[in-house]
């Protein structure tokens, strides 16, 4: 088994690198569905959600780095064009949405299905021994299921 300079089996590292440019393009557009919201929000709640609808895209925008970073660290190149990104994105792309519960909706229903691209990436970086890649996609998912539970629980407030 031919392996890297960090000692990870290249070929599956290569499946891994994929799925790490998948979790990029999806979490460029969910930072842009957070920036849009952000602009848009209306209602008696701007105040609030305007300032944690910042929070989340100030936090998105580490983790692409972060991604693009492990892509790099582990021998391959990150995306980095719109066209790449639309090409491999799979969420649902949020578009003038001014209404609160819409928009922590979108939020709710992004960030599970980043999860599920995270516990993938997870299983297969914990089959190889990726412990730099393991460790990052552990700590997305917990931060992100705070999130939504957080989420969820404005929703029910918001009813």
């Amino acid at each position: 088994m031919k392996t890297n300079i960090l000692g990870l089996a290249v070929k599956e590292s290569e499946l891994i690198i994929n799925d790490l440019n998948t979790l990029l393009s999806n979490f460029q557009v969910y930072y842009q569905n957070l920036r849009g919201i952000h602009w848009n929000i209306k209602g008696k709640r701007f105040f609030d959600l305007h300032v944690k609808f910042e929070e989340l895209y100030t936090d998105s925008q580490l983790k692409i780095d972060l991604i693009a970073e492990r892509v790099l660290t582990i021998g391959g190149t990150p995306l980095h064009t719109f066209e790449d990104y639309i090409k491999n994105n799979t969420l649902v792309v949020g578009k003038n949405i001014s209404v609160d519960e819409k928009a922590v909706h979108l939020i709710v229903n992004s960030l599970s299905h980043l999860l599920k691209i995270e516990r993938e990436i997870l299983n297969k970086s914990a089959e190889i021994n990726d412990e730099g890649t393991n460790s990052m996609m552990s700590d997305f998912i917990a931060e992100q299921e705070k999130t939504i539970w957080m989420m969820q629980a404005w929703l029910e407030e918001s009813l």
